[in-house]
């Protein structure tokens, strides 16, 4: 039975993400294992057995492609106002491939640090929320093809002399998700990291002082410039390989990943994704 889309939030699903969410933070806390993001917290749900893979067929089914995702993350995944409806340019670009799938999109929001611990444990089909692509996630789920590519950047306030490179990180504390990519970036470089949930509480603590840096999207940086004004902050430098963003899905789930693929070709092809990044960028940062 078809559903109409839903940005609702399902009470017990949130509880429960929210407590796989506790379980993935208490571990990523004490883990040492070197490799991709699994050094700075990981994005293993808790160690449990992940729920098997999702079939094309059970989302069609359905007539619901179930999507996890922050909410919380402008431009990309946010609620206008504050409190408004769902909207972003990775929940536009989901809402177009779950059409091209003949299915609609249902968004299921929780914080950063537990969203693979709630697609580990079948809580959504896919993620949608500038997922970075590296051979740690690689390994562990489906990547889709990537429909974001924009460099990482290194941020500190206007005021600050010694920072100039990634390099320069070593020492300094740079604020963090866990989760992240770019926490693998700043380890990497040798800063203590502080633990924050997203962007807007890093600046925060930026501009408070209280750390040094942090790394972040160049997106997410003008989207918080646009939006807050001057802000004191200044990019200190700019990462090397671009940041390259897709889905992520189950292991498994290869007919899923292969069709949603096959709807972000024909959403490029056709110039939907062009048109959803010009709307929240002013340009082409699908390719």
């Amino acid at each position: 039975m078809t559903r109409a889309l839903s940005l609702r939030l399902r009470g017990s699903g949130l509880l429960a993400v929210a407590a796989l969410s506790m379980t993935a933070l208490s571990l990523s806390a004490c883990s040492s294992a070197g490799g991709g993001d699994t050094a700075g917290g990981g994005d293993a749900g808790g160690g449990s057995t992940p729920a098997a893979g999702t079939t094309l067929q059970e989302i069609q089914d359905a007539g619901v492609l179930t999507v996890g995702t922050e909410g919380t993350y402008a431009p990309f995944s946010f609620h206008e106002g504050g409190s408004g409806d769902l909207t972003g340019y990775d929940v536009e670009i989901a809402e177009a491939v779950a059409g091209e799938l003949g299915v609609e999109a249902e968004f299921e929001e929780t914080q950063f640090d537990g969203i693979f611990a709630g697609l580990e444990a079948g809580r959504f089909d896919i993620i949608a929320n500038q997922i970075s692509i590296n051979p740690t996630r690689q390994e562990k789920y489906e990547m889709s093809e990537p429909y974001t590519v924009s460099p990482g950047v290194l941020i500190v306030t206007e005021d600050t002399t010694d920072i100039s490179s990634f390099e320069d990180l070593a020492g300094k504390t740079s604020a963090q998700s866990l989760t992240s990519n770019w926490y693998d970036l700043a380890e990497q470089n040798g800063a203590k990291v502080e633990a924050v949930e997203g962007f807007a509480q890093a600046v925060q603590l930026l501009q408070q002082g209280r750390v040094d840096a942090t790394i972040n999207d160049s997106l997410t940086l003008l989207e918080y410039q646009k939006q807050q004004g001057p802000s004191g902050l200044k990019v200190a430098a700019e990462a090397e390989d671009p940041s390259r963003n897709a889905f992520a899905m189950r292991k498994g789930s290869t007919e899923l990943l292969d069709a949603v693929n096959e709807a972000l070709a024909t959403l490029r092809e056709d110039g939907t994704l062009a048109s959803i990044s010009e709307k929240y960028f002013g340009e082409d940062v699908t390719q």
